[in-house]
């Protein structure tokens, strides 16, 4: 995951996740893969909701979003976010403790772009999240003489 940050997207990133253990695990992952992005927190689903309407559509590279927060869950909000004309292309990677397949369905139905599972071993959770920075954050620089996008 060594890939060159210089051709990636700077635009903070929306972090949704209620838990301040998990959070750290995030911030750590976005340290570990030398992410210079903002990480910006919300706790629950109306702290995102109030951000994003302040925010100019395009603000964030992507949104980071838990399943189980307090009030109203993470799939509930995706789907108010993809209702949402102008939220609508923000894209969406859930990351949440669900292993339930019908959860995963229900998130890709309700048009989230990529699900992924929290796992218990800190380590695994961190190539996990360094894999989601890596794929939603940057492009590997071309080679010496390679096409550019």
């Amino acid at each position: 995951m060594s890939h060159d940050r210089m051709e990636g997207d700077s635009r903070p990133v929306l972090v949704v996740e209620d838990s301040d253990d998990d959070f750290d695990t995030v911030v750590e992952a976005a340290t570990r893969a030398r992410v210079c992005n903002r990480l910006i927190r919300a706790a629950d689903a109306e702290m995102a909701r109030s951000l994003l309407a302040r925010e100019a559509a395009g603000s964030f590279s992507f949104m980071l979003l838990d399943y189980n927060l307090p009030g109203l869950d993470g799939l509930a909000f995706l789907e108010i976010v993809r209702r949402d004309p102008v939220l609508a292309v923000l894209p969406a990677v859930i990351y949440t403790t669900s292993v339930n397949p019908l959860d995963r369905d229900a998130f890709l139905r309700a048009g989230a772009n990529a699900f992924h599972l929290k796992s218990v071993q800190h380590a695994d959770s961190l190539r996990t999240l360094e894999s989601i920075f890596d794929h939603w954050l940057t492009r590997a620089a071309p080679a010496p003489g390679g096409p550019r996008a």
